[in-house]
């Protein structure tokens, strides 16, 4: 039985990959690195200062890493958020909003910078169905590391054990596992789910089978549980 559940959000709630595949494309050849899409694809997901500088070939710290990174950000508000709540994947706003009807608090554990997630659920029009929103900014490791999944679940005040963690890479269900999570795969992201299958996690096709998941996870009082 679970009291609470925290998702990922590119991959999982917003349907932004591709999005971000084209824009990081896009900076590296602004910066002088001519990047394929077999490339720019493991780097999906991934906090983004490391990603830019190994597909630029700089460091993290590198004043060029910096300037990209600033110029995709931009890019990213300007030519993705606009598009709202058409991001969301099908399902996704009614069926967080059936989670919080079943007392079910949530929270969001993603691999973006707080202040990026945050825009992004607030473009979305998503924002007031969660609580906590733990960023990469706000942990000294990330993923596949439990401290993320560990934070939220502090931050809800809810035992890691009694949390669901739901995303669409194998790196988030390692963290659910390491964190003691249960952990829920979607295979409509960025994850082959023969790997997330092979992760022992439990396997959704749709926003739906989330919810029909946790739902089934769910005790009739989950505050008391």
């Amino acid at each position: 039985m679970i009291q609470a559940a925290v998702f990922d959000l590119d991959g999982t709630l917003a349907d932004t990959p591709a999005a971000i595949g084209r824009l990081l494309t896009r900076v590296c050849a602004e910066y002088g690195a001519d990047v394929t899409e077999a490339q720019v694809a493991p780097t999906i997901g991934k906090p983004l200062e490391p990603s830019v500088a190994a597909l630029l070939g700089r460091a993290v710290d590198d004043p060029v890493t910096a300037r990209a990174v600033t110029r995709y950000r931009e890019l990213f508000d300007a030519d993705v958020l606009s598009a709202g709540p058409a991001l969301l994947y099908e399902g996704v706003a009614e069926g967080l909003r059936e989670l919080r009807e079943r007392g079910l608090p949530l929270a969001v554990g993603t691999s973006k910078i707080s202040a990026s997630a945050e825009k992004l659920l607030a473009a979305t029009g998503i924002r007031e169905l969660f609580g906590p929103v733990v960023g990469n900014d706000m942990v000294r490791r990330g993923k596949p590391d439990p401290e993320m999944g560990l934070r939220a679940a502090s931050d809800l005040g809810v035992p890691a054990e009694r949390c669901a963690y739901i995303g669409d890479t194998s790196t988030d269900m390692r963290m659910a596992i390491s964190a003691g999570m249960l952990p829920v795969a979607v295979t409509y992201g960025v994850g082959a789910e023969t790997e997330l299958i092979d992760g022992g996690a439990l396997i959704c096709r749709s926003f739906g089978e989330v919810v029909q998941t946790l739902s089934e996870h769910v005790p009739a009082d989950p505050v008391r549980a």
